[in-house]
């Protein structure tokens, strides 16, 4: 029998991973007798379907969980947060480091929904407390980051994006997607663009620094005289996607 694991990552402004195995007959033994299926746990059942994103039957099924243990309570939080709801999701995440100080997942999670409250101050107590038992996590360095930039502290919010480039360099294009409906300001998506571009330039990604300058421009943080200006971008002064951008900003003004 195979087993094939599958997993997401759950975008929440501070994500967790979710893994599932599902097991598979080889065709071989497709003539065989039928082997009794075990039914799912309330935990197996609600992790499948956090998978499938299926948050709210994921919660009805996470709320029959007992005992529910600081893992539990740490996904019940994802699922609420996913959901919207979340002053619940804070009370869960809440539950989940009072049974273990040392979740890092809920302590990321927790500075998340600081965050998306405009309370920059605690969710930087989170994100600091959370990397102090996890200094390896390029999620928690990018929240920071962002934290960071919304604070208009740009040189760290800058540090904090290039220390989550060098641990992944894949962070941000798996997690950085704003939600449907996210509050954040144009200007605070501009900063945190025109930062990421910073970050993407100085590593020598080129591609994808044009494209987050591109946002940048679209959301009013940058302009040609500003990144022209940039030491950052000196490097980029030859590439054909960079002088094509700037190209198209020299018409617009």
């Amino acid at each position: 029998m195979l087993i094939i694991p599958l997993s997401t990552q759950i975008d929440a402004q501070g994500a967790s991973e979710v893994q599932v195995s599902v097991a598979v007959k080889p065709a071989s033994s497709v003539t065989a007798s039928p082997t009794p299926v075990p039914k799912l746990s309330h935990q197996e059942m609600a992790d499948l379907l956090m998978v499938r994103r299926e948050y709210q039957a994921a919660l009805a099924e996470y709320l029959q969980v007992e005992p529910r243990t600081a893992k539990t309570w740490n996904q019940i939080g994802i699922a609420q947060q996913q959901l919207l709801l979340e002053q619940d999701a804070r009370k869960s995440y809440e539950r989940a480091i009072k049974l273990d100080p040392h979740n890092a997942d809920a302590l990321n999670n927790l500075g998340s929904i600081y965050y998306s409250l405009k309370d920059y101050r605690h969710a930087e107590h989170m994100y600091r407390k959370a990397l102090k038992l996890r200094p390896d996590s390029a999620l928690i360095y990018k929240n920071l980051g962002t934290d960071m930039l919304a604070k208009h502290d740009f040189s760290k919010g800058w540090v904090c994006y290039q220390q989550a480039l060098s641990l992944d360099p894949e962070v941000f294009e798996r997690m950085h997607v704003l939600r449907v409906g996210d509050p954040t300001p144009a200007m605070q998506r501009g900063a945190m663009n025109f930062y990421l571009a910073k970050s993407y330039a100085k590593v020598g990604m080129n591609d994808r620094a044009v494209e987050y300058l591109r946002m940048a421009i679209d959301e009013g943080f940058a302009d040609r005289r500003k990144i022209l200006s940039d030491k950052e971008f000196a490097t980029l002064h030859n590439f054909e996607g960079f002088r094509e951008l700037l190209s198209e900003q020299k018409m617009r003004q």
